[in-house]
């Protein structure tokens, strides 16, 4: 008698458990006033678990707690479920991924969140956790003993698997290289960069000092550097503006294969630095004009590589 007590609280529990879930991924965070229009499916995996880094957990952002959330959240199906009905580990987890695969359909189809891998790979990783831990806890004798050999093989096994998914991220996911200045490549006809040593000037007043490069005119009306980026990918950046001294015109253009990604003058600028940024997925040449008294410093990148590149 006790015992089907016991079965229809953990039952009760489950099902009320899986309310609060369904809830969370379809309704919470203002889901229903989401404004998508299309259907979103992301079917390649960004990385294997998405979860912070330790060090990251001293000032958490949101997306780190999410990311820890879609894991943890689903370690107690993983006890729940095999403590109301004996089954094997293949088992289980096939019939889990199959829930969560439909899950996240209808959330894409109702607009209430999108088909996300991402999200699979981490729900059955907590749900895996769940399904170890209780493992572990049902050989221990006592109840007391059970509860305490599960829940610290919970924190072991997602912290193991936390291990586990950083050193497959490293693997497969690209990390940013060493900052390259621009100076330090040949230009598109071969010809190592001239007069870009970094040098000491103001603008709007403030001292401004370049640690790697400096492009300018040249004393002419306007001058082109060109550059081959080989279809790299990459983090590109760039510091530009107009010294106090002088006139005050001038006009900076970035150019990356044929495409125009910056157009800046003189009155759009204002007088104070600027600082330009990009992303480039594949980028092969790059064509940076000066105009005027303009200048262009810490031009540079940081190319996405893999480890072992």
């Amino acid at each position: 008698m006790i015992l089907l007590k016991q079965r229809k609280a953990i039952l009760a529990a489950t099902l009320l458990y899986t309310c609060f879930v369904l809830y969370c991924m379809f309704f919470a965070f203002d889901r229903a006033s989401s404004e998508a229009t299309s259907y979103t499916f992301i079917f390649l995996p960004e990385n294997f678990l998405k979860l912070p880094n330790p060090s990251d957990l001293l000032h958490p952002t949101l997306m780190d707690l999410v990311s820890i959330g879609n894991t943890a959240a689903f370690i107690p199906f993983g006890i729940l479920v095999p403590l109301l009905y004996p089954i094997r580990f293949v088992r289980f987890l096939a019939g889990f991924i199959l829930s969560i695969l439909v899950i996240e359909t209808i959330q894409a189809f109702t607009l209430l969140g999108s088909f996300d891998i991402n999200d699979v790979l981490q729900n059955s990783s907590g749900a895996a956790i769940g399904f170890g831990a209780y493992a572990l806890g049902r050989r221990a004798t006592g109840m007391w003993r059970k509860i305490a050999v599960t829940g610290l093989s919970t924190v072991i096994l997602l912290i193991g698997v936390w291990g586990i998914g950083s050193a497959i991220d490293s693997v497969l996911t690209k990390q940013e290289g060493p900052f390259v200045a621009l100076s330090e490549l040949d230009d598109s006809l071969g010809h190592a960069a001239k007069n870009t040593k970094p040098y000491h000037f103001k603008i709007g007043g403030q001292e401004i000092t370049p640690q790697f490069n400096v492009y300018s005119a040249e004393g002419e009306e306007a001058k082109t550097y060109t550059y081959k980026l080989k279809n790299k990918e990459l983090y590109f950046s760039m510091q530009y503006g107009i010294p106090d001294q002088g006139n005050f015109k001038g006009s900076i253009s970035v150019v990356v294969d044929g495409q125009q990604i910056l157009s800046n003058s003189a009155d759009i600028q204002g007088h104070a630095p600027n600082r330009f940024e990009w992303f480039f997925e594949q980028a092969d040449e790059l064509k940076i004009t000066v105009e005027g008294n303009e200048k262009v410093w810490d031009i540079g990148y940081k190319e996405m590589k893999y480890f072992w590149e």
